[in-house]
Formats: structure tokens, C-alpha cells, sequence
């Protein structure tokens, strides 16, 4: 069974898939340059889903598993990748959600970033936030950022991941991978405990709850670089989402706290290029000028969008603009775009 599954898994790999779904009653199927695709292979029983599970999984992980109904860890089968791997229970089976994690960390340049985010990252201190919805590469535009920072600069960088996904080696700075459920136990622990660490930068791979957002604006207020992910859809809601997460009686001081400590939002989506061979990344970049502090403070965050209409020389940008860009370079087409730029609005 294992033989079998570690096949698919590489053959995944070899058509570039980005994820593999595995469900009773379905063929594998693989989504390719965002396209799911079912494979020409034997329907999955309820028997192999769970011999799998279990053949892959420690004993103790397998008992949190029955007690949960869901389960992230990660897998990796030597000299091809490293995989997210997220089972569940759905009408009583096990399903299998599996995310190919590449070897090697894609550099700012192959991600095809813009030049911004260099400079974003050598900041300080204070708070940067990669946001977008689940499967627009935020984590790998966050390992492209710890890499970065670790090929050109001496830092102590500690990463919290669930699971750890991207394998970052030594070089300039010294990193620190934890990873939540084995190192931890929860994200907002495990950025608490770091910093009495001495770090200068810290990862947080999820923002997900009202502590571990409070404590990475503590973090950032105290002297580090904190790099968070969001799931929202642009810079403005990125703000409102903080904000809001909070009590009414403490969100006005916690938009103070942001005007100070946002360094940048950088908000992606990832599309079919136009030649059908891969994706493009296209982005909203927001810096935190004096204006936008000064929006965020007395809460007037839909100015936002005019000051990132009219601050491209500092490297800002609305989706719209990047995705009108690369319908212009002809990287993907106008009916791939159209959607996204009617979602917003424009």
C-alpha cells in the first residue's frame, strides 16, 4: 500500500502537481496549475485511506487523530519532496488533502516577487503580513522572505509552522523551525516562549486567533520582526480583520498600535499563466507611510485604496494594477484575470 502511495505521490511531483486528493470512491486526482485532474488509476477503497494513515502515521499521532477527526503532518519520500499532508474523517473514511512542498526554497526572483519585498524584510522591527486565500503560495512567498533575510544578513530567525513545510539550512542567520503539535503546542505558545529567545525575527506561519495576533503585535512593539500570514483577500481587509478580531472597548487602541507597527501587507493570488504551463503571482503591495498611519489611526481605512493607487514610485500597488501588468507583459490572459478584478470591485 505505502509502495503504491509513494508512487503517486512522485508522479504528482514529476507533473508539477501542487496538491493531491485522495478520497473513497475517486481515482487520485491531482490539481495541476490550479486545475484538478483525475488520474486514469483504480477507484480508492475505504481500506486503503486507512492502512495508509496508519502505516505513515506514529501510534500516538494515529490516537490524536481518532480523537480529533482531522489530523496535519507532514511526509517526505527521500531525493523527490516533502508533503503537507492533512487526513479528516468525511461520511466515516479518511480522506487524504496532500500539499507538494518543494526542496528547494524559490528565491524572490523565481517567484517572480516584486523587488519591494526585499526591502520590506530588512526592516527592524515591526509587523509584516502575507495574506491571500488558501493556495495563493503565501508560504512560500514567507520561505522566499526567511530565505532572503538568511542568505544576506546574520539574524536568530524562529519559524512556527503547523506543519513545518519549507527545510531552511543555516547560513548567514541561524534558524530556529518549530513546529506546532511537536514543539509547541499552539502558535500563540509558541510565539510567547520565543521571545524569551532572543530572536530577531519571527515566523508565524497562521494568525489564526485573537491571542496569537495580540501577541505578535506585542512582539513587533518589543523590537522583532514578525512575518504573519492572513487569510483575506487585500490590504484593507487585512487591517479591518485585526482590528476587528479584538473586543469594541480595545480596538481603538489597537489601531494605534498597528499605525506604529505595520511595516507592509503584501496581499496574492496565484493565476494560470497564459501559455498553460504554469502560474503567475499577482499582488497588492501596501507600505506604511505616514498617510497610511495616519488613515489607520483615525479610521479611515477606504482612503487606503486611492494612496495605493497613486504611490506606485514607492513600490505600492492595487491588484488591479498588477493584474492589468501582466495582461500587458503578456504573462496571463484577460478572461483569466477578469474574475479576481471583478471580485473586487473594479
Amino acid at each position: 500500500m505505502k509502495e503504491k502511495f509513494d508512487k503517486w505521490l512522485q508522479e504528482a511531483y514529476q507533473m508539477n502537481a501542487s496538491d493531491v486528493h485522495l478520497t473513497i470512491g475517486k481515482a487520485p486526482i491531482y490539481r495541476v496549475n490550479g486545475n484538478l485532474m483525475e488520474q486514469d488509476k483504480e477507484k480508492i477503497l475505504p481500506s486503503f485511506t486507512k492502512i495508509i494513515v496508519q502505516e505513515i502515521l506514529p501510534e500516538d499521532l494515529w490516537n490524536e487523530l481518532e480523537r480529533k477527526r482531522e489530523l496535519d503532518f507532514s511526509y517526505g519520500i527521500s531525493g523527490v519532496s516533502r508533503f503537507r499532508i492533512n487526513t479528516f474523517y468525511q461520511r466515516g473514511e479518511l480522506s487524504l488533502a496532500i500539499r507538494l512542498i518543494p526542496t528547494e526554497i524559490p528565491s524572490i526572483e523565481q517567484l517572480r516577487l516584486p523587488q519591494i519585498t526585499k526591502k520590506i524584510v530588512q526592516n527592524p522591527q515591526g509587523l509584516v503580513l502575507v495574506t491571500g486565500p488558501t493556495g495563493s503560495g503565501k508560504s512560500t512567498t514567507l520561505a522566499s522572505m526567511v530565505d532572503f533575510m538568511n542568505q544576506s544578513v546574520a539574524k536568530h530567525i524562529i519559524t512556527l509552522e503547523d506543519p513545518i513545510e519549507y527545510m531552511h539550512k543555516h547560513h548567514k542567520s541561524v534558524i530556529d523551525q518549530r513546529e506546532v503539535g511537536f514543539d509547541t503546542n499552539s502558535f500563540a505558545g509558541g510565539l510567547r516562549a520565543s521571545l524569551r529567545q532572543d530572536p530577531d525575527v519571527i515566523m508565524v506561519g497562521e494568525m489564526r486567533d485573537l491571542e496569537t495576533i495580540s501577541t505578535a503585535i506585542t512582539a513587533a512593539e518589543t523590537g522583532h520582526l514578525v512575518l504573519g500570514t492572513l487569510h483575506t483577500t487585500d490590504a484593507v481587509s487585512t487591517i479591518e480583520r485585526i482590528i476587528d478580531v479584538f473586543p469594541s472597548e480595545q480596538q481603538d487602541q489597537v489601531r494605534i498600535q498597528l499605525s506604529t507597527i505595520l511595516k507592509a501587507v503584501i496581499s496574492q493570488r496565484l493565476l494560470l499563466s497564459k501559455d498553460l504551463l504554469g502560474r503567475r503571482v499577482a499582488t497588492e503591495v501596501l507600505i506604511n507611510t505616514p498617510a497610511v498611519k495616519n488613515l489607520i489611526r483615525n479610521e479611515k481605512l477606504h482612503q487606503i485604496q486611492s494612496v495605493l493607487q497613486t504611490s506606485r514610485e514607492i513600490g505600492m500597488h492595487t491588484l488591479e494594477m498588477d493584474l492589468r501588468r501582466l495582461i500587458q507583459e503578456n504573462e496571463i490572459a484577460m478572461e483569466t484575470a477578469a474574475p479576481f478584478m471583478q471580485e473586487r470591485g473594479y
